[in-house]
């Protein structure tokens, strides 16, 4: 590959300036419709996408204990936390975060080995 090739991208990306959107490439963005758009309408949205999100979490966690095949109370046993917790997060009422979320992301990559590293 070029070294002209590989400079290509940087040199379009230097001439563009923050100060001026007219720089910038026009994309599928409708201006009007977001300026037009109200503090109201913005954080409504937000509501509704992270009710989204949460829901999209409990089916995500639903299909990991399923596939390692377990109940709510034995899969809630074995990662270490309460059957409510569980639950709340597969109903979509609450997401796990942290290192709760690292540990699910591991039992859905490598199901066999978590759930036996997690063997009480």
């Amino acid at each position: 590959m070029s070294w002209a090739r590989l400079l290509d991208p940087m040199i379009r990306l230097s001439s563009l300036c923050v100060n001026d959107l007219s720089s910038f490439p026009q994309g599928r963005i409708d201006v009007d419709r977001v300026d037009a758009t109200t503090d109201q309408e913005i954080h409504e949205r937000i509501e509704r996408d992270e009710a989204a999100a949460m829901e999209e979490m409990g089916k995500y966690i639903r299909v990991i204990r399923a596939r390692v095949g377990m109940t709510q109370r034995e899969f809630s046993d074995r990662i270490g936390i309460s059957v409510d917790t569980l639950r709340n997060w597969e109903q979509g009422r609450r997401y796990p975060t942290g290192t709760a979320r690292a540990l699910l992301r591991i039992i859905d990559k490598a199901p066999e080995v978590a759930v036996a590293a997690l063997r009480r």
